[in-house]
């Protein structure tokens, strides 16, 4: 096979992942599926486990777990049962005891109390998965110079683990909620000081930051008041799940900036969410990330 249908292969079933993602509250038939690449029904199913290496019934489970362990831990609004049924399940036993046997904890327990190492491990693999295969390609002219203003932010610093940020994440959302500060009234921003990857886990620093306009008061979240200092910036527009986030953001340091003839600032790299899910399909989301120049 020569790189150019290699190529158009990965992307029929880039659409499939994609369609996934945008269609996971329906029924996902291999019929359906298989429409959607554009393969015999007949072959599709041994196709995709030869490539994802797991069967379509797998992937769409663990997508539909990993979404409904987030709605648990973050939306504490939405009911188990309704949960359960977006997921595919017929009753909260059902999911129950699918979501226990993929995390080690039931939906109430999880919700109450997440245990994000076990977590982490059981998606890891479908994350890697999604990072290889729903990537995108850049070119020099994705990049923009623009001049970002100074702009006050209500922060909360993560310090330690990588694996325990949603931790931080929590705490956030419910400082933002006692606030009255949703995204659709103020802009989300975060700071990337470390690559998880190359940085001792204890070292991993990671600021989740809220645009305000009234001071931070007092609070027992642990939330400061700081600003993301004006000027220069690279941008580049990512759009995608959070699995394919390093590839912008490699390609912006490895490509883009040795050809710029550009000088970094002294501050680390940010970005702003400028949409994300529950409010659009995980694969539609929409992310600024930003390179300080000097």
């Amino acid at each position: 096979m020569n790189d150019s249908a290699a190529s158009a292969y990965q992307k029929r079933f880039r659409k499939v992942l994609e369609y996934i993602d945008a269609h996971l509250d329906e029924e996902l038939s291999l019929e359906a599926l298989s429409a959607v690449s554009a393969f015999s029904k007949y072959h599709f199913h041994r196709q995709f486990s030869e490539l994802f290496g797991l069967s379509v019934h797998k992937y769409v489970q663990l997508v539909r777990l990993r979404r409904a362990s987030r709605q648990l831990a973050f939306r504490p609004e939405l009911r188990v049962i309704d949960i359960a049924l977006e997921s595919g399940y017929e009753s909260p036993e059902a999911f129950a005891r699918a979501f226990k046997k993929a995390v080690g904890q039931t939906p109430s327990e999880f919700r109450e109390q997440p245990e994000w190492r076990p977590w982490h491990a059981t998606y890891q693999p479908l994350a890697e998965l999604r990072s290889r295969h729903m990537t995108r390609s850049y070119s020099l002219e994705d990049v923009e110079i623009v001049n970002f203003e100074t702009t006050r932010v209500a922060v909360l610093e993560h310090r330690g683990d990588q694996q325990l940020l949603f931790d931080s994440v929590r705490k956030f959302i419910d400082w933002r909620k006692q606030n009255r500060l949703p995204p659709k009234l103020s802009a989300t921003f975060n700071l990337l000081y470390d690559d998880p990857s190359t940085t001792p886990a204890a070292q991993f620093r990671f600021d989740l930051c809220a645009a305000i306009t009234s001071p931070v008061q007092p609070n027992d979240h642990g939330v400061v008041e700081r600003a993301i200092p004006g000027g220069r910036c690279a941008r580049l527009r990512y759009v995608g799940s959070e699995d394919g986030m390093a590839d912008a953001l490699r390609f912006l340091y490895a490509r883009w900036l040795p050809q710029s003839g550009e000088e970094l600032r002294d501050f680390p790299v940010f970005l702003q969410r400028v949409r994300f899910a529950p409010e659009v399909p995980e694969h539609e989301s929409e992310i600024d990330f930003y390179l300080p120049l000097a």
